[in-house]
């Protein structure tokens, strides 16, 4: 989409946003808004809002972390059209998005900024400071990185006024090609979501099935199984592999860390091969008997953690590493081939994920009795071969997919980030824009 430019502009004053339609005004964010400061003491409220990924969204409040009622009293009551920022952690966080728009009255945390527009637009307002935020705006204030702001921190930022009626286009606008924008984004998540599936049912379906389907089959003698290969074996985890237990070696000696040996934990299994890590440990860590190494080729699981609420990683170290004692590494034995383990695990990990108990903290455990005697398929080492190689084939075409539909994403995602920058800031005049899109509904809906 090509927009016209303002016939006329001046120098804003204001480093991040440079030039500015001429008739637009600078003005402190104070004599804009105000800081929303209205206590639920007495729970007033009861509708529980939190700001997630740049909407605000109501949560249940009967199932919220275990907090009780009289916890709610510390939260603040916010209005339609209030503004709520985030604006903590601003050193560790700067990929968030911190600033919404709230549309039902409710409360939330008083760790957040909520703010009240009074001379400014309210949709308008909250477009323009996303536009601080995805600038990195708020990262720069009071002369350095601080941990948090509050509304004495904020009053004084320069806020962007053009006329009410330009204020009211802008949002307009914004609102149309945002919504445009997130409907596509919506749809490449779905597509994710779907592949996904699929990837997961064709795991599955090869390491309990096989990949010929007119071979004859038999019944596995295991509920959640069903049906097996006639030529295939059944038997427990436990005879088929070892395991071995990782530790922490202590971060109180410093000789221990920041060396060149791999230490893994359940943030690196985000991949399914492991090369490297994110922490490491050094060779006196190893030789003190403070951590041991696993052997190149040995599937690693997260056997305890919050991670196994929602799914069961399983990766494969490609060089040598030590690792924490939240994974087990497993090394099979003759009769099973090391990769096509690391893909029984994959296809098989609903059924371990039903093998969890609470380990306190809101976190799971896998009941490592209960898990080594889960009854699995084995077909002839030959066969698991052939099917690693497919699965690797397969697999690889939808994670290709996959990563085309994140790249996707990305690129809608700077698409609206640029399109609020520029109508907010006045790189852009909406004015036309806005006239034709009302003039096309007027004559749909005539």
């Amino acid at each position: 989409m090509s927009l016209p430019r303002y016939a006329k502009s001046r120098d804003s004053g204001i480093p991040w946003v440079g030039q500015l339609p001429e008739h637009w005004q600078v003005t402190p964010l104070l004599s804009v808004a105000r800081e929303r400061s209205e206590s639920n003491v007495g729970m007033k409220e009861d509708n529980l809002l939190s700001l997630s990924y740049g909407r605000i969204i109501r949560k249940d409040i009967e199932a919220s972390d275990g907090l009780l009622p009289e916890s709610f009293e510390t939260y603040q009551v916010v209005q339609v059209g209030d503004v709520v920022l985030r604006l903590t952690d601003l050193q560790n966080d700067k990929r968030s998005l911190r600033s919404a728009l709230v549309e039902e009255r409710g409360i939330i945390t008083s760790a957040y900024l909520a703010l009240e527009p009074y001379r400014i637009h309210s949709a308008y307002f909250a477009h323009l400071l996303r536009a601080y935020d995805q600038t990195k705006v708020f990262y720069s204030m009071g002369g350095g990185l601080r941990q948090s702001m509050k509304y004495a921190d904020l009053k004084r930022l320069s806020v962007l006024l053009p006329t009410d009626e330009e204020q009211l286009n802008i949002a307009t606008f914004l609102d149309h090609e945002t919504a445009k924008i997130d409907a596509l984004i919506v749809e490449q998540e779905k597509l994710i979501a779907l592949l996904a599936e699929k990837r997961q049912a064709t795991i599955s379906n090869a390491v309990t099935r096989g990949l010929n389907p007119d071979v004859p089959m038999k019944d596995s003698g295991v509920a959640w199984l069903g049906e097996v290969p006639a030529h295939w074996h059944i038997s427990p985890l436990k005879h088929l592999v070892s395991l071995r237990s990782g530790g922490t070696p202590s971060k109180e000696n410093v000789d221990y860390w920041n060396g060149d040996i791999p230490w893994a934990s359940a943030k690196d299994l985000k991949s399914e091969q492991l090369f490297d890590t994110v922490d490491h440990i050094t060779t006196l860590a190893v030789e003190s008997g403070n951590a041991s190494l696993v052997p190149v080729g040995t599937v690693l699981i997260v056997v305890r953690g919050m991670i196994l609420a929602r799914t069961f990683p399983v990766a494969q170290a490609l060089v040598p590493m030590a690792i924490n004692q939240d994974l087990k590494g497993i090394t099979p034995k003759q009769c099973l081939y090391a990769q096509f383990l690391a893909w029984l695990l994959r296809g098989t990990a609903d059924e371990s994920l039903r093998r969890l108990d609470e380990a306190g903290h809101g976190t799971k455990a896998l009941r490592m009795d209960a898990w080594t005697s889960m009854r699995l398929p084995l077909p002839p080492v030959d066969e698991q071969s052939v099917i690693t190689d497919f699965l690797e084939q397969e697999t690889a075409k939808l994670d290709s997919l996959v990563a085309s539909a994140l790249r996707a994403i990305d690129l809608l995602k700077e698409r609206r980030a640029s399109f609020i920058t520029a109508a907010v800031t006045g790189q852009i005049d909406v004015r036309g824009e806005v006239a034709a899109q009302t003039s096309t509904e007027e004559a749909a809906t005539a």
